[in-house]
């Protein structure tokens, strides 16, 4: 879904005329806003898909609807998209940043990958708060755990690593102000994550894969117990002891 999505964002980059940016950029962000609503959809429908099929294998008693979250409002959508174009608009050289000073097609291109990037986060964010929502309301859920790619950054693979801790902000931001800072960190996703949401039912027995145990294991050696330094600490013990690395993913 994210391939198809990106490549009809790269489609839609036509829309933005460099000598019409005060008329070509808002026709963009409108039909900016009606891709990401559509994709939206489908991201939200699949995490009912998966959410249903996982449910069914761990044999919960009872029914149970998965919510369909709101989109999110045209306000945010509209201000993430302004924020990754601000660089096309001419500005006075006194004035400007480096990335402003750039030629315009090196400026065309970095609006296109962040654009890439927004779409990418407020499409998947919605399937990611269906399930979410789910494993809340749902009796016969416990918790969730996050699954991280073994590309993601190390942020994705400390929270990844922590296994099924997860049932609301609230009672995970309990224990995670001992391994990381911030009750509200249990639940952020960046741009271009690829993390997923991964339920765990009543009955069931969670364990980390391997990639995700090995992780813990160099957190607890490197980083646990130095309050406020962890997410250096970690990112330097992936970089140096990790038995699996891939490039550029610290």
């Amino acid at each position: 879904m994210s391939r198809l999505l990106l490549q009809d964002v790269r489609r839609l980059r036509r829309l933005i005329v460099p000598a019409r940016l005060q008329t070509s950029i808002p026709d963009w962000i409108v039909a900016m806003n009606a891709l990401v609503a559509q994709y939206g959809q489908t991201s939200s429908a699949l995490a009912a898909d998966f959410y249903d099929a996982e449910r069914a294998a761990a044999r919960v008693p009872g029914a149970f609807t998965v919510p369909v979250p709101d989109p999110p409002p045209d306000e945010q959508v509209d201000s993430s998209l302004r924020w990754a174009t601000k660089d096309l608009w001419p500005r006075d050289d006194a004035a400007a940043t480096v990335a402003q000073l750039e030629p315009l097609d090196v400026r065309l291109e970095q609006a296109e990958k962040k654009a890439e990037a927004v779409a990418q986060k407020l499409v998947a964010d919605q399937g990611r708060d269906a399930l979410r929502e789910s494993v809340r309301q749902d009796r016969g859920a416990v918790a969730y755990a996050r699954a991280a790619a073994l590309g993601g950054c190390a942020f994705c693979r400390l929270m990844a690593s922590r296994g099924a801790v997860y049932k609301s902000a609230q009672t995970a931001g309990r224990e995670a102000n001992d391994r990381f800072s911030g009750e509200a960190s249990v639940v952020k996703f960046h741009d271009n994550c690829h993390c997923t949401i991964i339920p765990v039912f009543r009955g069931q027995q969670f364990e980390l894969s391997p990639h995700a145990a090995e992780w813990d294991r160099l957190y607890r050696e490197y980083a646990q117990g130095h309050s406020g330094d962890q997410l250096r600490l970690f990112r330097r013990a992936l970089a140096e002891h990790d038995s699996s690395p891939l490039p550029g993913s610290y």
